[in-house]
């Protein structure tokens, strides 16, 4: 079974970097405007993505300029914030985009759903990047048709970083 999860991990990635490199790219440097105009950089990450806001808050590796978000955090038009989520649909990520686009806070957004017009999620934010995560990726080993091993937070996880390594080019290459 370890094969086969290895194999669909890596198919995942693959999936994301083909048809979501472009919006990672854009995500990176949305989340870098906050450099230039004095601002922070926000992740909220909402349920079971909870775990790559303490990444990206870590001392080996911290992720540049980012502070802590809460739903008490005051935020201004300076800041950037990119909401990590396991569904379009989570009424927690739903209520911040519609208050950060009210109040016309830049913000990205990572969920499993593919951009469309009945993602309400997608439409407000001004990045958006799929996870591809469509359900479990392995068959049930007993249960037939069935699959478990649902990897929301390993595929968020992998665009984080990858997220991380353009925001990085992009931030240190201007201090060069």
């Amino acid at each position: 079974m370890s094969k086969i999860l290895s194999t669909q991990m890596s198919g995942l990635f693959q999936r994301i970097i083909q048809s979501e490199e472009e919006a990672i790219e854009e995500t990176a440097r949305l989340l870098a405007q906050a450099n230039v105009g004095q601002g922070n950089v926000y992740f909220a990450c909402f349920g079971e993505l909870q775990p790559i806001e303490i990444k990206a808050l870590e001392k080996t590796e911290p992720f540049a300029n980012l502070s802590k978000w809460t739903p008490d955090t005051p935020l201004t038009d300076a800041d950037r914030v990119c909401i990590f989520t396991a569904s379009c649909e989570d009424q927690e990520a739903l209520n911040l985009a519609k208050e950060l686009y009210e109040e016309f806070i830049p913000f990205a957004v990572v969920a499993p759903e593919q951009q469309s017009d009945n993602n309400e999620l997608s439409n407000l934010a001004y990045t958006y990047v799929s996870t591809k995560v469509r359900g479990g990726i392995l068959p049930h080993p007993v249960k037939l048709g069935e699959r478990i091993v649902i990897p929301h937070l390993m595929a968020a996880l992998f665009i984080y970083e990858a997220i991380k390594l353009n925001y990085d080019e992009i931030i240190f290459d201007d201090e060069l």
